[in-house]
């Protein structure tokens, strides 16, 4: 498995801003490896809950992820500022990919590389369910 390079900000259309707290560091003095997946379902689901497509309370149709990945490039540490980097990669009839930059505020290039995939299904059945034409046009325009 080659390893992949730290990923520049051009490489993301939108970014969400993201606070590191108390809790995030572990005994290391860094924050700790699972708390990465934490920033990078808050950061999507906060674009999308901005963007109108999703309403934690009403929505019918949910995303559930299936696939995470997450390389390290640099550390991080509590008191931070960072800024979550999202770009959709692949578009399904019912799923999305996402790459996640986390960048320390003002860097050029990210200190760890995410992976995230989305497949949206009814809320009761949990069925497979189409991307909607809201979110597939909202989404095409964050698309590398």
């Amino acid at each position: 498995m080659s390893r992949s390079q730290p990923q520049p900000r051009s490489e993301f259309k939108v970014f969400i801003p993201m606070q590191t707290r108390w809790s995030d560091n572990d005994v290391y003095g860094h924050i700790n490896n699972v708390v990465y997946y934490s920033y990078f379902d808050t950061a999507v689901n906060q674009f999308l809950i901005e963007q109108g497509l999703l309403d934690i309370q009403q929505s019918q149709i949910i995303g559930l992820v299936v696939a995470t990945q997450c390389e390290y490039f640099s550390s991080i540490a509590y008191p931070e500022a960072l800024e979550i980097g999202i770009a959709v990669t692949k578009l399904g009839r019912s799923s999305v990919h996402y790459a996640l930059g986390v960048f320390q505020e003002n860097a050029e290039t990210c200190c760890a590389l995410g992976k995230f995939v989305h497949v949206y299904v009814d809320k009761l059945s949990l069925q497979p369910q189409p991307l909607s034409d809201n979110m597939v046009a909202c989404l095409t325009r964050i698309k590398r």
